[in-house]
Formats: structure tokens, sequence, C-alpha cells
């Protein structure tokens, strides 16, 4: 597997605690033991250990006691894992310390452990080399604090009158209910989670329930096995006094077979029935993404939902955790069973991969099961959204990426809004729906239980567009803002002249966005008619053969692009002014190429000034076609002035390297 960069990992270490098995104090000498113990007491915060990097795991296996009304938790978890290191004499593993490991038995044999903070070191007495396969058992319980959204699990009375204990994993609190590894890129091969409690609850957890064992003192075991691989925090439990509502899917994928989608609801009259249509509404959507992504990754197991008091919803591989039923909340979460569980960001400054592309699935459902007046909403409160602020990325600095800082990660206007405004810009420019939804099949096929960056999903959008993507990359995923776009514009009675102004709203990082817009001229006739013009500079000019009276210019009138609309004003131009010229291309690299039609015979005077009134070039010329050397000037925005003594005329142009 890849390597994570382990500097985007912070955690802060309290005292260091010594439990001993079988083992004095005096056999703690292993050298990595020695060396981490010193560290710890030298340092506040210290990066993730390196020692989880030291196997790949393969298995987990969570067998532990649960409540539907307490956070605490007791039991065992086992690691099937290899060696990836040449020997492991020491494993790491990641728990809060307010949970205490009472025992550790690697390959059965009881060894020496310590806790440093929220991780845990077990020193191997036999080490393992290479390539080698091993087993850890972890004996632990407790209580770990509780509160807040991204609590590893949380407790609660529910307005419905039901006690309900859920988990919530993401982005680092996985360790605050079970011994782990949180490190995106080493996906389990599988999993078995094993929820023992009261026989009068109902305990939903990933893949398929195989077993519901009756045990003594009224107690039952839900026996939960998947198969997939799954990233750490997609681990989840949810346990309370349930009732089971099913209901099946049909994707064209499956040849007729149908997908479970199994649902726990409160047991208690009006519960189900007031979220059914909501929770029915899955089937359409399991179906609709199965064709635009790929077949549901999932479809050997199931997908389903447990109901909960959490504010919104968790993506559960296989089993989401939901606090309601809404369209836009079921789409979202159903979004991430291909974006962020079959493929992962490989990294939390990545987040994009996960929210950005579950917010677009909402847009998705809107315009195919909705329609196009709800699909335009959704995209007017994104967009506004997103514009609410001048700045920010959706690419997640790695600096900012710390355990104290979790909603820079959860950024709703960013890693979620202006995240789906891009995929929606990049559809745009593809002009081809097709293709678009191609390039998303082609990333969920590479990477498939796998994980990925935003990087790895520009390249397979230009491999598969045959397109380079960098530039819009590093304006819209790494860059900050938006733009405003105000024209100018005037007709004679063969051209409509265009001068188009991108302001930026953070233009200290992304100075201008260079990329495809498109603009509708309304006619005073009555009829209409639509062009696509290329961004290429904050100023640029366009004349366009449209000699039909305009009434009315909207920039972007289908939404594609995010941005606000400045002014637009009308120029008069006086075809007839003996002053008048047309020229071109604009922007201009080495050339302009002028025309004179009303200067037969008359000697103009061209002077070119920067934009702050500096004249920087002056040519005289009697010629009414002219390619006027323009090398010598640098790059920038200029006024080109055309004066024949009695008359003058202006245009802007831009010049280019």
């Amino acid at each position: 597997m890849k390597h994570l960069l382990l500097s985007i990992f912070v955690v802060a270490f309290g005292m260091m605690s010594i439990a001993q098995h079988h083992h004095d104090h005096d056999e703690l000498t292993c050298s990595k033991a020695r060396f981490f113990k010193e560290h710890f007491k030298q340092s506040k915060d210290v990066p993730q250990t390196p020692l989880l990097f030291d196997y790949d795991v393969k298995h987990y296996f969570i067998d532990i006691e649960v409540s539907n009304s307490s956070v605490f938790v007791s039991g065992e978890v086992t690691f099937n894992a290899e060696v990836v290191v040449a020997e492991l004499d020491t494993f790491a593993f990641e728990l809060l310390d307010d949970l205490t490991v009472s025992e550790v038995l690697f390959n059965g044999v009881s060894e020496s452990f310590y806790q440093a903070g929220d991780e845990g070191f077990v020193l191997v007495s036999n080490p393992v080399s290479q390539g080698e396969m091993f087993t850890v058992k972890i004996v632990y319980s407790g209580a770990p604090p509780s509160g807040g959204f991204f609590t590893g699990i949380s407790t609660s009375y529910d307005s419905w009158g039901k006690n309900v204990t859920w988990t919530l994993s993401e982005p680092f609190a996985a360790r605050d209910w079970w011994p782990t590894k949180q490190v995106l890129e080493d996906k389990a091969d599988s999993v078995w989670i094993y929820l023992t409690t009261s026989d009068a609850n109902m305990a939903g957890s990933n893949g398929l329930l195989t077993d519901v064992v009756n045990l003594p003192d009224n107690k039952v075991r839900y026996e939960w096995k998947s198969n997939y691989p799954i990233a750490y925090y997609l681990i989840s439990f949810a346990v309370s006094e349930y009732q089971e509502y099913n209901i099946y899917a049909y994707p064209a994928g499956m040849g007729g077979d149908p997908l479970l989608i199994q649902n726990f609801i409160y047991d208690v009259p009006g519960c189900l029935e007031y979220y059914q249509d909501g929770i029915d509404q899955t089937v359409e959507m399991v179906e609709l993404f199965s064709d635009l992504y790929t077949l549901y990754p999932f479809h050997e197991e199931k997908y389903g939902h447990c109901l909960t008091d959490l504010g919104g919803g968790m993506e559960h591989q296989t089993m989401s955790t939901m606090g309601g039923f809404s369209f836009g909340l079921v789409a979202h979460e159903l979004g991430h069973m291909w974006f962020g569980d079959n493929v992962t960001c490989a990294t939390w400054s990545d987040i994009w991969v996960n929210e950005g592309f579950a917010t677009y699935t909402d847009y998705l459902a809107n315009e195919f099961i909705l329609g196009e007046a709800a699909a335009n909403n959704k995209m007017n409160g994104i967009h506004n959204s997103v514009m609410s602020e001048p700045d920010g990325s959706v690419f997640v600095p790695e600096d900012e990426v710390t355990y104290d800082n979790v909603w820079r990660i959860f950024n709703g206007r960013l890693s979620y809004n202006k995240g789906a405004a891009i995929i929606h810009m990049i559809r745009f420019e593809l002009q081809d729906d097709d293709l678009f939804f191609q390039v998303l099949q082609n990333f969920q096929e590479e990477y498939v239980d796998d994980v990925a960056t935003g990087l790895d999903f520009m390249n397979v959008l230009n491999e598969t567009s045959g397109m380079d993507f960098t530039q819009f990359f590093d304006q819209w995923y790494f860059g900050e803002g938006y733009p405003t776009y105000n024209i100018s514009w005037s007709q004679d009675d063969a051209y409509l002249y265009l001068e188009i102004e991108q302001t930026v709203s953070a233009a200290s990082v992304t100075p201008v966005f260079e990329m495809l817009m498109e603009y509708k001229f309304h006619f005073y006739s009555g009829g209409d008619t639509t062009v696509q013009l290329y961004q290429t500079d904050n100023v640029n000019s366009f004349m366009l053969p449209i000699t039909e009276d305009i009434g009315l210019i909207q920039i972007d009138p289908d939404n594609w692009v995010l941005n606000k609309t400045g002014s637009i004003s009308t120029n008069v131009i006086d075809s007839a002014n003996p002053a008048f010229f047309t020229f071109g291309p604009n922007p201009a690299n080495d050339y302009l190429h002028m025309e004179f039609k009303n200067s037969i015979g008359t000697e103009n005077t061209i002077d070119i000034y920067s934009l702050s009134g500096a004249l920087v070039k002056t040519v005289k010329t009697d010629d009414i076609h002219l390619n006027l050397n323009i090398e010598d000037i640098q790059s920038g925005n200029y006024l080109i002035n055309v004066s024949n003594g009695d008359n003058e005329f202006s245009r802007k142009f831009v010049k280019v390297d």
C-alpha cells in the first residue's frame, strides 16, 4: 500500500501508563520501546507513531458488548495482519487512553504492553519477519468521553422515546471505541463485528447479518460480517429497540437479482410510517446511481440505514447511520458508497473525493428524479453558499488537518459545496455528458476498494477526456475564490463587440480563472442565441458576427459556472467614425491585426497606453490593413487609441507572452 504522510496526524499524549501481564517491568527492553518511552516524555504533541506502518491489516474481528443507554464498551478486537518491514518487534495500535486494556495476546501469547497517550505498544517476545502473518487480540473496556458531532460513540434518549447508541469514527475517532489503526491507505480486506446487547435491542452494522445468537442473562449477539475492503472510520454500530424494515432495489447490472435495503427503525408506533416514504426513495436512487457510476459497489451484501439521534448522516459502509430521511440526506449518504467507501480519500486533505462527489450525487438525484427546476434550485443554493465568503480552497492544506480542526476538513462551504460546484464545472468544460459519466465510471473502476487523491481523479479525467485539466485544478481545487464577470458591448451593422472583464474574489491566490463561459443573447425580434467563449485573461475582447439587435445579455444562463454577474453595459459604437477600427486577436502575443475601413487616404496615429495611463508605443500609418508588432510590449492590459486629428476611437486589449 502507498505510504501515508505522517505529518498530518497529530495527537496529544498524556502520562504514559504501562500494563504488565506475565512479564516483569525489566523486560521492557526493546530498543523501540525505550525510544518511544523517552520521546513521549519530551513531547506534548508528536506525529502518529511510525510503527503503525510496520504492518498491513487484513482482517478486523470486533467482538464487544454494547448498550443502547451507555457509551461503555467492553470486549476484544483481533487484528489479522501481515508484516511489511524487515522485522516487527513492537506492535502499535491506537486507543483512547480513557479505555483500559487488560490483556494483549500476540499469536496467542500474552505479551507486555504499555499505553502512551492514545496509542498502545505491544512488545513482541518473538519478533515476526517480513511477509509473515500474525494475530493480535486486545481485550479492553471503558467509557470514552461523549458529546459533539465528531464523537466516536454517542448515546441519547431520542425524541421518539427510545434510547439509542451509535458510533461515528470519522475522521479520527475510531480509537474512541475500539483498538484500531487510523491510516486511510490501509483498508482491511474484511471485518466481522459481533455486538452483544440486551435482547430488547437490535444492533446494526456493516455487511451481512449472518446470525443472531441468544445468550444467557437476556442477552443476544448480532453477528455481522463483511468481505469487502473497508477503511477504519467506516466500521460502525448502532443499537436501540429497533424494528426491521426491508425493501429491495433491482439495479440493471444485477441481472434481475434483488439488492437488499435493510433498515433498522425505532420500534415505536408511527415511527416507520413517518419515515417510510423517505426510506423507500432509496430504491430509485440505488438504481439511478448504479447506472450513472457503476453497479452498487457492495451488491453482494446489502445497503441499509440505522436510525439514530445523529444530526445528519454518516456513510458507514453498507449501512448508513441516519438522523432522518430527507431526499438530499438519503442521496448524499448513498452517494458515499461510491465516493468515500468504494473509493476513499487517500488523505484528509483530499476529502473532496468523499464529500464533493457525495454532494454532487445529491444534485444528480435532483436532476434525474425530481427534475430541472429542483436541480437548478439545488445548484443555486450551492453557488450562494460558496460565494458567501470570498476565499478558501477545496483542498485542505496539510497543516490544517489536525485533531482539533475537524470542522475545517468538513467545511460545508468548501469541501461540500465548492467541491460539488467544481464537478459541475468539469461537466460543463467537457461539453459531453456521456464522456463526463465515463470519467466517473473509470475513476470507480481504477480505484475500486482503494484510496485516491484529487490529483488521481484529475489524471483519470485527463486520460479519459484527452484534455488537460491541470490549470483548472490549480484554479479551482487548490486555488481560492471565484470570478465576477463584467461586460461592455456594442454593435454595428456587421458585428457584436464584447469586452469581457473578469475580476476575482481572492486575487492574491488565484488572479484569473481561465475557462469556458456561456453567454445568451436575447434579440428584440424575440429570438435568442447562445455562444461559448473561453476566458484567457482578466480582460478579453471578442468580435462576433451577430447583426440582430440585442436587448438582453445573460452570463451563464444555465448556471454551470461558479460566478457572479457584475455590470453589463452598452457602448454605442459609431462605426462611421473615421478613426473606427477592428482588431484581433485579443489577447495577442506578437501582432495585432488592425483594419481601418473608414480611413482610406488618411493618416492614423496609434497610441498604446497602460491602464495606468503611461504611453508605451506610438505608430503612424495610412494603411487600411496593418499588422502591428507588439513583441516589445510587456504582458498586461492596455488601451489602444487611434486618432486622425479630429476623431478618436479606443479599445482595450491584453498582451500575453
